[in-house]
C-alpha cells in the first residue's frame, strides 16, 4: 500500500491566529495575547512593518547573543505571567490548555501540533478492540496526551523534565479529565525496560528534539539515536490493532527520511501517511514548522 505525502495546517482556531512572519521571528495571538518571538525558518522579510509588530505585541523574546534558544521576555502591555487557552474541534475533543513565558521563548504549546491532536483523538475513539494503551514519549506539556485521554485511551505520557510533567497534569485537570500515568525518564532507558518486560502498547506518540538530556544526564540527538528508538518501539506495540505518530523538528530532516526510517524498520504499513506541517499566517505565507509519519492498523 502506497503512504500519501501531505501538508497539514490547523483549521480555524478561536484562540490562535499566526498574524505574520519574517526576519527571522514570528508574530502569534494566544487568546488575548499577542508575542512576538524568534523563527529560524522565517528567512524572508515581514510583510507588516516593524511598527505595526510593536503596536501590536504585548511582549516580545529577546535573544541571548551567546545561545539564541534562551533569552528573556519584554512585556511590551499588562498581560499575565501565565494564562489558557481553548481548543475544541468538529469531533467533540475540547482541551483546555495552560501557557506562560520561559526562558526558552516557548509558552508550553506548539499550535501546529493541532492536526495530531485531531488525528489521535479521531483514531483512538474508533480503535477497534478493547481500551488502547497509548505511550507519549517527550510528551512535553502533553496536549496530545490529554487528546488521548479524551477519546478514551489509557495514557503514558513521559518527559525527562518533571517540571513539564507537572505541567501535562495541569493541562488534564484543566479539561476536566484524569488518570494519565505520569513517568519522569529517560525515554530511550524507558522503552528498552518495557521491551524486556514484555509490555505492549496499541499507540505509540514520539515527538523526539533534535537535542536534549535525561534526567540523569543521558544525551539525546536525534539523527544518531532514532532509529535505534524506532527499533526498540516496534518491539512494545501491538503487531494486531497499532498506531505510530512519529513527529520530528530538525531543519535538517524531510519526511521522506521518515518514511526510510519506518519502512526499513517496520517494513509494509496500513493507512500510512508523511509530510510537512505548517502554519498558515494571515498575510498569506505559509510557516513550515516540522514533518511527521503516521501509520495505523485501522
Amino acid at each position: 500500500m502506497h503512504d500519501s505525502i501531505l501538508s497539514l495546517c490547523p483549521g480555524p482556531w478561536k484562540g490562535y491566529e499566526l498574524i505574520d512572519t519574517g526576519g527571522f521571528e514570528k508574530l502569534e495571538r494566544f487568546g488575548n495575547y499577542i508575542l512576538s518571538r524568534p523563527e529560524p525558518q522565517a528567512i524572508w522579510d515581514k510583510s507588516l512593518p516593524e511598527s505595526e509588530w510593536r503596536k501590536m505585541a504585548h511582549a516580545h523574546f529577546a535573544k541571548e547573543k551567546n545561545n539564541p534558544e534562551k533569552g528573556q521576555w519584554q512585556k511590551l502591555k499588562t498581560m499575565p505571567q501565565q494564562w489558557q487557552i481553548s481548543y475544541e474541534n468538529e469531533e467533540g475533543l475540547k482541551m483546555k490548555l495552560n501557557l506562560a513565558q520561559t526562558s526558552f521563548k516557548h509558552i508550553g504549546l506548539f499550535p501546529e501540533q493541532a492536526v495530531n491532536w485531531d488525528y489521535l483523538y479521531s483514531k483512538l475513539k474508533s480503535f477497534p478492540q478493547g481500551t488502547p494503551k497509548v505511550l507519549n514519549l517527550f510528551g512535553y506539556t502533553g496536549a496530545a496526551s490529554v487528546a488521548a485521554r479524551a477519546a478514551g485511551a489509557e495514557v503514558s505520557h513521559l518527559d525527562a523534565v518533571k517540571q513539564v510533567v507537572t505541567w501535562t497534569k495541569h493541562n488534564m485537570e484543566s479539561s476536566d479529565l484524569n488518570g494519565i500515568r505520569w513517568i519522569v525518564d529517560d525515554a530511550m532507558k524507558f522503552i528498552k525496560r518495557e521491551a524486556r518486560r514484555g509490555n505492549i502498547y496499541q499507540a505509540i506518540v514520539l515527538d523526539p528534539p533534535a537535542y536534549g538530556r535525561g534526567p540523569e544526564g543521558e544525551k539525546w540527538e536525534l539523527e544518531e539515536q532514532i532509529n535505534e528508538m524506532l527499533k526498540t518501539c516496534k518491539e512494545i506495540l501491538d503487531p494486531k490493532n497499532h498506531l505510530l505518530l512519529l513527529n520530528m523538528y530538525s531543519l535538517s530532516f524531510s519526511s521522506l527520511i521518515a518514511a526510510n526510517l519506518i519502512q526499513s524498520t517496520f517494513g509494509k504499513v496500513a493507512h500510512a501517511s508523511h509530510g510537512e506541517l505548517f502554519l498558515q499566517e494571515s498575510q498569506g505565507k505559509k510557516l513550515p514548522l516540522g514533518i511527521f509519519y503516521r501509520f495505523s492498523s485501522f
